[in-house]
């Protein structure tokens, strides 16, 4: 007993310096595949010709380049085209994919098991290669450079899986529930908006946090579609500093900055429910 205790003791004793090295070497993981962002806001605060000089450090750190980005150029105008675009094209992406998920979880028959195939094979499929199809559709039906064109398609790229993820919740949901309530009085669809819905609360928010991230990252389809500077959303507006002969790399990190600024603080408050969905999605149907 005595030499066991003693163990016990010594593991309890080793056990703090164990965690602490531990803690020290995921800082250290955390810190490496973090470094590109933490040079970026570094990178942010220095002149482009101090940028180009070299060295990892600001000399002198200023808030020069986002003085110059919020007075000078048309940086919150790609930001307010970006909200409208990405909250847009999720709305659309949550109404269909509801309305979709749900029939995949609650009906069978062979049209339906055709449809489920479709997604799997849409979802497979490169989006590069219907996107010169798309622009000549798009130009007949005067939609290019317009930002209608963009939400529809970042809705439609998105739309398999978020259907597939829908599926994934309403199948955890009882259908006893349903039924329970049509015999109360509910109809179907009454049912399934006061009851289904309501209890898939975390596949909604998994829906639309995937669904937000994407159509406000996209960058390919946003360059193809969008050529008007007052149309332009972030990713497209921050490659208007690239220039042919010269970048300015200060105010390229600026706007770099304040763009991943909404998406980071967005993440801090729905990382459970992103996790939670991504597998829940995964496992489930």
């Amino acid at each position: 007993m005595a030499t066991v205790s003693a163990v016990s003791a010594t593991r309890r004793r080793a056990f703090p310096f164990g965690k602490r090295a531990l803690s020290v070497v995921l800082l250290a993981i955390v810190v490496v595949v973090d470094l590109p962002i933490i040079m970026m806001i570094l990178n942010s605060l220095r002149r482009t010709d101090e940028i180009l000089s070299g060295g990892l450090l600001p000399r002198a750190p200023s808030l020069a380049n986002y003085q110059y980005l919020i007075e000078r150029t048309p940086f919150w105008t790609y930001f307010g085209n970006s909200v409208l675009v990405a909250g847009g094209a999720t709305a659309m992406t949550i109404v269909v994919a509801a309305l979709a998920g749900y029939a995949l979880s609650r009906y069978r028959g062979r049209a339906i098991t055709g449809y489920s195939r479709l997604l799997l094979l849409v979802q497979m499929f490169p989006l590069i290669l219907t996107l010169i199809p798309l622009f000549i559709l798009f130009r007949e039906l005067n939609l290019v450079n317009t930002r209608t064109s963009v939400l529809l398609l970042y809705a439609v790229v998105h739309l398999p899986f978020a259907t597939w993820m829908f599926k994934a919740f309403f199948d955890a949901i009882p259908r006893e529930l349903e039924e329970a309530a049509q015999v109360d009085g509910a109809s179907r669809i009454g049912a399934f908006w006061r009851i289904v819905l309501r209890l898939s609360g975390p596949g909604i928010a998994a829906v639309t946090i995937f669904s937000l991230l994407f159509s406000y990252n996209e960058y390919l389809i946003a360059s193809i579609f969008l050529r008007d500077e007052d149309k332009m959303t972030i990713p497209v507006g921050v490659q208007m500093f690239m220039q042919q002969f010269q970048t300015d790399w200060g105010s390229l990190m600026a706007a770099a900055t304040l763009a991943m600024l909404p998406t980071a603080i967005f993440l801090l408050f729905v990382q459970k429910s992103m996790v939670y969905g991504s597998v829940a999605g995964s496992v489930k149907g």
